[in-house]
């Protein structure tokens, strides 16, 4: 399966990275405030990028690039992503997995082939709000706390990451999302940008002193959360 996206130079996805970062289509959840919609569910306007010519431009980037960024979509649902990630590995590169934690089996597996060097896992909400922040009418969180049970024990550097959204996010929901990830290295809340590319139209950023709220409530939990694109 190719990869349908592609942004050639991040200087903000990896920490202090130089990174190529890679995006895969499709998606089981249905976000409707997801700025990459057209991953989801426009799957019929993606382009599949040659992975030969993925793979060439990593060959003559390695004195420049030092890691990839493999994106989505969820990427873990990408059904040749070990033998990607394996190929990336054997190139040289620092691997970052952007997840959302619903599949905790391949998020297992790729780590512990040390496929992976850092996971970002988003976590959309408190568990009570989940089903109705990812746009489904109902959902069996155990995946997610899953995942984030793997990662808070597993020793691989990792990050979880919320987007605030005025429709979805309150001081009460904070609050169970710092129970539900309890005892996590770092928990960021990211500013919301309403885009033509969102599944849907018209939802709110959280402004930035209640975001500081909210920072401050899941540090109640977390040992360190910041605040990201408030600048």
């Amino acid at each position: 399966m190719d990869f349908t996206g592609w942004e050639k130079l991040s200087l903000v996805d990896y920490d202090d990275n130089i990174t190529t970062t890679l995006f895969t289509s499709g998606c089981p959840f249905r976000c409707p405030w997801c700025h990459n919609g057209d991953l989801v569910v426009n799957l019929g306007n993606a382009h599949p990028i040659p992975w030969v010519e993925i793979k060439e431009y990593l060959s003559r980037r390695k004195n420049v690039l030092d890691a990839v960024c493999v994106t989505g979509g969820e990427p873990t649902y990408m059904p040749d992503l070990l033998d990607k990630l394996s190929e990336i590995k054997e190139l040289g590169y620092k691997v970052k997995l952007d997840t959302n934690g619903s599949n905790p089996e391949m998020l297992r597996i790729a780590v512990e082939q040390g496929l992976v060097d850092y996971v970002a896992m988003d976590i959309k909400n408190g568990p009570s709000r989940y089903a109705e922040t990812i746009g489904l009418s109902s959902y069996d969180i155990e995946p997610i706390r899953e995942s984030v049970d793997y990662l808070l024990h597993r020793g691989i550097p990792y990050e979880f990451r919320t987007t605030l959204v005025k429709e979805f996010h309150t001081p009460d929901s904070i609050e169970e999302m710092g129970k539900f990830v309890r005892g996590a290295k770092a928990h960021f809340l990211q500013f919301f940008i309403d885009n033509e590319h969102c599944i849907e139209r018209g939802f709110h950023p959280i402004e930035k002193e209640k975001a500081q709220l909210y920072r401050a409530i899941l540090l109640r939990y977390v040992a360190c959360s910041e605040l990201r694109g408030y600048d």
